[in-house]
């Protein structure tokens, strides 16, 4: 078992590169889809963040607006880190469990953990190697308004709200500066890939 995590900032192409992993062979653990799964309507986490929120947040099927949420934590820091403690315990737990299964049945794998929040929840300690994924700031807002459909302002809130990007810079054992093309994505992506399979294979040895 080897296990990379894979982060970066908002907009940086991060889901990009672990689709691209995936059909490298990796297995890829999504945080983001661990983390609606746990906030899924009458689980524990749910019941907390909607004490903590309200029920103003839900939609008629019960189910966390996360746009809703999102608007609310991103104007507001205190009420993000009150999110952030009540849902990353869960998020985590799920993941080492997800982990433990794949060790369980696949003990050859390489598991790569894609997750925004990696070095801030301190999760990039439990990984073998790190991927930090960053583009410039301009192309995190001009992605963000294109592909979300976010006003700039909105976008440069999300951007600003996120831990300093130096600092998931300073953990990281692999770089991805992505401002270019889908094709130099691939290219580093792949290169990187071929380095983790040799690392892997060195570990075992």
């Amino acid at each position: 078992m080897f296990v990379v995590g894979l982060t970066g900032g908002i907009a940086s192409g991060k889901s990009e590169a672990a689709k691209i992993f995936r059909r490298l062979g990796a297995r890829v653990i999504d945080a983001d889809t661990v983390s609606r799964a746990v906030m899924r309507p009458r689980t524990d986490c749910w019941q907390h963040v909607t004490a903590v929120f309200g029920r103003e947040i839900l939609k008629d099927d019960l189910t966390i607006d996360r746009e809703k949420l999102a608007r609310i934590v991103f104007s507001d820091q205190q009420k993000r880190l009150q999110l952030n403690s009540l849902v990353h315990p869960a998020i985590i737990h799920q993941v080492e469990s997800l982990v433990a299964r794949i060790e369980k049945t696949e003990p050859e794998a390489l598991v790569i953990i894609d997750a925004a929040l990696l070095v801030e929840t301190g999760f990039n300690r439990r990984c073998d190697k790190v991927i930090v994924l960053c583009a410039a700031e301009e192309t995190q807002i001009k992605r963000l308004v294109e592909r979300d459909g976010m006003s700039r302002t909105d976008a440069q809130k999300r951007i600003n709200a996120q831990l300093p990007l130096g600092e998931k810079v300073a953990v990281a054992d692999y770089l991805i500066q992505n401002d270019g093309s889908l094709e130099a994505l691939q290219r580093e992506a792949g290169e990187i890939f071929k380095s983790l399979i040799s690392c892997q294979s060195a570990k075992t040895l």
